[in-house]
């Protein structure tokens, strides 16, 4: 019974997984809004909304400043735990 449960979760995760990858937009489209309004606002207004005089800081600092944050809160607690199963050794 466990396997078959196993089973048909894996599948419902499969489908879910082919219908995103069914649904996104055709790698390099010019018609892609990641290709044209993203990068458009970001380089127009990053000066303006951040008051930071470089654009890449800006990006990084203001407009992924979560997306930073996530990152090296993951780094750190593999970090933390390969050191607490080094150590448990």
């Amino acid at each position: 019974m466990r396997l078959v449960l196993t089973l048909i979760f894996l599948l419902m995760i499969s489908l879910m997984l082919v219908a995103t990858v069914a649904e996104m937009p055709t790698f390099g489209d010019i018609e892609n809004p990641t290709n044209n309004e993203v990068p458009q606002r970001y380089i127009e207004g990053a000066v303006e909304e951040t008051g930071a005089v470089n654009v890449i800081a800006s990006i990084i600092i203001d407009y992924r400043a979560f997306d930073t944050l996530g990152e090296a809160t993951v780094l750190f607690v593999a970090i933390a735990a390969a050191m607490a199963t080094l150590k448990g050794h």
